[in-house]
């Protein structure tokens, strides 16, 4: 059976040297938020999924850097990674428990949306409901208490869940599984092990260098 597309998924975290090629070679390559990924991590750029609530987004649509980078003109879809509405629903929990996150559910999911449409680029918003599942199955790995899944983890999630078909190679690049104390990182890296071990994505730095195109 031939194999279908390579979908690459590009974290902000270090890639491997050399990655660049067959980053670049993927039918689609998906980046993040202001996608640190660029340069060592490739050029191309099909979607970026964002972080549309709190203070990651605001930075991204106010004063204009995101919106006139060379990934951002390059893309031709905004995913928001957030649901409005679930964040909506966690505010008062983490006004009580999380004070100095008292932004950390506004929602710009709208001003994403305007983005998009004024450029003319597909807007999209992963459904709450596979951010819920997710959190269903990193419950396996016994996670210490956190606020929310990464956005990386949760559009890994989406992809499998929604937008990979039968034969697509899902490959991960530049994730690390460390940053923000609020993820839970060491659970996503065992959650990501799982999927590996079993076939379902692959990391670039695992994947033998013959078996993915190297580009031109």
């Amino acid at each position: 059976m031939q194999e279908g597309r390579i979908i690459m998924i590009v974290g902000n975290g270090e890639v491997p040297e050399g990655a660049a090629a067959m980053i670049d070679a993927a039918e689609l390559v998906i980046r993040f938020n202001d996608c640190r990924s660029i340069g060592k991590g490739g050029s191309k750029t099909d979607i970026i999924a964002v972080c549309n609530t709190g203070r990651p987004a605001l930075a991204m649509l106010g004063g204009g850097r995101w919106k006139t980078s060379d990934p951002v003109r390059q893309a031709r879809e905004i995913w928001s990674v957030r649901s409005g509405a679930k964040f909506a629903a966690m505010r008062a929990g983490l006004a009580a428990t999380h004070p100095d996150l008292d932004d950390f559910c506004d929602d710009y999911t709208a001003g994403f949306e305007s983005f998009a449409r004024a450029t003319g680029r597909k807007h999209r918003v992963i459904p709450a409901e596979t951010q819920e599942r997710l959190e269903r199955e990193l419950a396996r790995f016994e996670p210490p208490p956190y606020i929310v899944p990464s956005s990386g983890l949760v559009t890994i999630a989406d992809i499998l869940l929604n937008a990979a078909s039968s034969g697509e190679r899902i490959v991960l690049a530049g994730f690390g599984h460390s940053g923000w104390e609020w993820h839970p990182f060491s659970a996503e890296r065992r959650y990501v092990d799982a999927l590996a071990a079993v076939g379902r994505v692959r990391r670039l730095d695992q994947t033998v260098s013959s078996d993915l195109p190297q580009g031109a």
